[in-house]
C-alpha cells in the first residue's frame, strides 16, 4: 500500500514537472515582434521602405507590423503607445518631425524597446538605439553642380522644399546652395514647401509659374515634388524649357530621365537602409548593445549619363 502511494506521488510529481516544463518552452518559442512605423504610406519610396523593412526582419524569424503615421505626429504617438502596451521587442522608424518625434521615440526607450531610425533623423543622439541614414548634404551638393553645369551657370529657378520639420528637407537644401550660391547668373526667384508631395507640388508650381512664367529650373526635395512640378510644366506648355532635378529613385523619375523629361535625381538606397534597421534590431534582441549612433548611407546622382546603370530605389 505504501509503495502504491509511493508511486502515484511521484507520479503526481512529474505531471506538475512536465506541465510547468512545457509552459516554460512555450514562453521561450512565443514569436518575438518587431514594429515598423513609416511617416506616410501615401508615397511609393516609404511604401518600399516599410514593405523591406518588415521583409527582414520576418526574414530574421520575428512577428512584424506595418504602422502608418500618415504624416502626423499625434497619430506615430498612439502607435507608440499601442507597440508599448503590445510589448514589441524592437521598432524600426521612420520618423514624422524632427523634433516632434523625439518623444515617442524617448518613451519606447524607457519601456525598453529598441529603435533604429530609417532615413529620416530625429533630433537627439541619445534616444535612439542607432539612426540609419541617406547622406542628403552631399547627394544634394552633387545635384547642384550638375544644375549649374545644365544651366551653364545662369537663368532663374524655383526651389520646391519637403517638409519643414524634417531635418531631409533642410541637409538637401542646404547641400544644393552650397553650390549653386557660388554663381550670381543664377537666381533664385521662388522657394516654397511642397510636403513631400506630388499633387501639392503641382499646385505650387502652377501658382508659381503664374508669377514667374520665365524659369530655366527647378530643383525639387524629393522624386514626388520632381513629378509634380513637370506636370504643372506640361499643362503650362513648358516642359521643354525648364530642366528638373529630383532626389529620391523612384521609379518614374528613372524613366522620366530616360525620357528626357527630368534632368536629374540623387539616387537614395532605402534597401540598404531598411535591412540594416532590421539586422541591428537582431542583433540588440540577441544581446548586443554597442551600435554606432549614426550610419551614413551614400546618395549617387543619376543622370541621363548613367541612367541604365539603375533601377527604382536602388542599382541593377
Amino acid at each position: 500500500m505504501k509503495n502504491r502511494l509511493y508511486i502515484i506521488t511521484c507520479l503526481l510529481l512529474c505531471s506538475v514537472l512536465l506541465v510547468q516544463c512545457g509552459r516554460k518552452n512555450n514562453s521561450n518559442n512565443k514569436q518575438q515582434k518587431i514594429a515598423v512605423v513609416i511617416s506616410t504610406l501615401n508615397n511609393p519610396w516609404f511604401v518600399f521602405l516599410g514593405e523591406q523593412a518588415s521583409a527582414k526582419a520576418q526574414s530574421l524569424g520575428y512577428e512584424t507590423r506595418l504602422f502608418d503615421s500618415q504624416n502626423n505626429t499625434a497619430l506615430e504617438s498612439d502607435h507608440f503607445d499601442n507597440i508599448i502596451v503590445e510589448g514589441f521587442d524592437a521598432i524600426l522608424f521612420n520618423s514624422t518631425d524632427a523634433d516632434g518625434s523625439v518623444a515617442n521615440v524617448q518613451k519606447a526607450k524607457t519601456a525598453g524597446i529598441p529603435v533604429f531610425c530609417m532615413d529620416r533623423e530625429i533630433n537627439s543622439l541619445n534616444a535612439a538605439t542607432s539612426q540609419i541614414l541617406s547622406d542628403s548634404y552631399s547627394g544634394a551638393v552633387s545635384i547642384g553642380k550638375c544644375f549649374v553645369q545644365q544651366l551653364n551657370k545662369k537663368g532663374n529657378y524655383v526651389e520646391l522644399l519637403g517638409l519643414v520639420g524634417d531635418n531631409n528637407t533642410w541637409a538637401r537644401s542646404k547641400g544644393f546652395h552650397s553650390v549653386v550660391d557660388n554663381y550670381p547668373g543664377l537666381k533664385l526667384v521662388a522657394q516654397q514647401s511642397a510636403d513631400f508631395d506630388r499633387n501639392k507640388a503641382m499646385e505650387v508650381m502652377e501658382s508659381t509659374l503664374q508669377a514667374h512664367p520665365d524659369i530655366d529650373g527647378i530643383f525639387c526635395g524629393n522624386d514626388a515634388m520632381a513629378m509634380g512640378a513637370y506636370q504643372a510644366l506640361l499643362s503650362a506648355g513648358k516642359a521643354d524649357k525648364v530642366k528638373v532635378f529630383g532626389f529620391d529613385g523612384a521609379a518614374d523619375v528613372i524613366n522620366a530621365i530616360k525620357e528626357n523629361k527630368v534632368c536629374a535625381t540623387g539616387m537614395q538606397f532605402p534597401l540598404i537602409m531598411a535591412q540594416t534597421a532590421a539586422t541591428f534590431a537582431d542583433e540588440y534582441i540577441k544581446g548586443k548593445r554597442d551600435f554606432p549612433r549614426k550610419v551614413p548611407v551614400a546618395v549617387e546622382l543619376v543622370t541621363k549619363k548613367n541612367v541604365d546603370d539603375y533601377i527604382a530605389y536602388g542599382k541593377k
